[in-house]
C-alpha cells in the first residue's frame, strides 16, 4: 500500500527545509521532494553576510547546516521532479517525473526561483562555453582571466566581488546609470581595483571562436564597443519555478503563487512559501520565515480535519 503523508513539501531550499522542520515538530508525518540538491539557489551563492548568527559564511556551508538539521528528523526525502498535482476531495496526489505518485493531505509549495536566461539560440550555443549563470560553479575555470558580469542587483555585485578574488579583472555591465544593489556592496565593489563598471551598457551580440566565447559587442551610450572577455556571467534576475502549477489557477501574471497572510492559497490544503511568493525582499531569512508560517498554518488546518 502506498504511504500517505500529512504534508508534503515541494522544494528543499531554505523555505522548504524550514517548513519541514516545523511540520515535523508539529507531529505531522511529512516528506520533502527536491529535484536537484537541497539548498536551492543558496548552493550557488558565494558569500552570505546577512543571515543572523553567521556574520560571514559561504552558501554551501549554510546549506550543509540546514541539511544536517533536516537529516536529524524523521522526514522522508524524495529526489525527483514534480510534474503535476491532482486535487482530490480529501487529499492531494503529487505526480513525479519518475512515474511514481505521492499522496498527502496537504502540500507546501517551496520551489523557489530560477535565474532568468538569455533566450537567443545564438547565446544558448555558448552556454557552458563562456556564458554562465553561476560564478561559484564556473568561476575557477577562468582563474587569472578577464571576465564580465551582466547585472546591477545584489546577486551580480556579490558574484563580481567573488570573481575579483580569482580572476584578473571583472567588468560589470550595467544597463542603467547606477547600480541597484545594497550600498555596502556597492562600496565594496568600488574599492576593488580589478572591478570596472560600464554604465548605460547593453549587449548587442556575443562572439565565439570554435564555439567558445571570445568577445562581446556592447552598446554603450549609443556607441558600439568591443569587449574581450573569457567568460560572461549572467545575473539579470529570477523567475518563480512554478510552470507545473498553471492548471491550478493559483498564479499571478508573473508566475508567483497567490497566498493570504497565512500562506494559504485559494485551494484548501495547499500553501506556498519562500521565493515562489512575491515579496519586497527575496532573502534567505524571509524564505525561512515563510516556510515556518506556512507549516504552522498546515498544522492548524490538519488538526481541524
Amino acid at each position: 500500500m502506498q504511504e500517505k503523508y500529512d504534508v508534503v513539501i515541494i522544494g528543499a531550499g531554505p523555505a522548504g527545509i524550514a517548513a519541514a522542520i516545523y511540520a515535523s515538530r508539529g507531529n505531522l508525518k511529512c516528506a520533502i521532494i527536491e529535484k536537484e540538491m537541497p539548498g536551492g539557489q543558496v548552493n550557488k551563492t558565494s558569500i552570505v553576510e546577512n543571515y543572523p548568527g553567521f556574520p560571514k559564511i559561504t552558501g554551501p556551508e549554510l546549506v550543509e547546516k540546514f541539511f544536517k538539521q533536516l537529516n536529524s528528523l524523521e522526514i522522508k526525502q524524495i529526489y525527483s521532479e514534480v510534474t503535476s498535482i491532482k486535487i482530490n476531495k480529501k487529499s492531494k496526489t503529487i505526480m513525479l517525473k519518475n512515474g511514481k505518485t505521492v499522496n498527502t493531505k496537504a502540500v507546501i509549495l517551496a520551489m523557489g526561483r530560477k535565474p532568468k536566461k538569455l533566450t537567443s539560440d545564438h547565446y544558448k550555443s555558448l552556454e557552458g562555453k563562456g556564458i554562465s549563470y553561476c560564478s561559484l560553479c564556473d568561476g575557477n575555470l577562468y582563474k587569472g582571466e578577464d571576465v564580465s558580469i551582466v547585472g546591477s542587483g545584489n546577486s551580480a555585485l556579490e558574484e563580481a566581488l567573488y570573481l575579483s578574488k580569482i580572476c584578473k579583472s571583472v567588468t560589470v555591465l550595467c544597463r542603467s546609470e547606477s547600480l541597484k544593489g545594497d550600498p555596502v556592496l556597492i562600496e565594496k565593489l568600488e574599492a576593488k581595483k580589478n572591478i570596472k563598471t560600464l554604465y548605460n551598457t547593453s549587449i548587442e551580440s556575443f562572439h565565439g571562436k570554435d564555439r567558445i566565447l571570445k568577445s562581446i559587442t556592447l552598446n554603450q551610450n549609443g556607441e558600439q564597443v568591443e569587449l574581450e572577455t573569457k567568460a560572461c556571467f549572467i545575473f539579470i534576475g529570477y523567475e518563480p519555478a512554478t510552470e507545473f502549477l498553471k492548471k491550478l489557477n493559483i498564479l499571478d501574471n508573473e508566475g508567483y503563487i497567490i497566498v493570504d497572510s497565512n500562506y494559504r492559497t485559494k485551494i484548501n490544503g495547499i500553501y506556498a512559501a519562500g521565493d515562489v511568493v512575491k515579496k519586497e525582499a527575496f532573502q534567505i531569512v524571509t524564505s525561512v520565515s515563510d516556510g515556518a508560517l506556512a507549516a504552522v498554518s498546515a498544522i492548524k488546518d490538519i488538526q481541524e480535519m
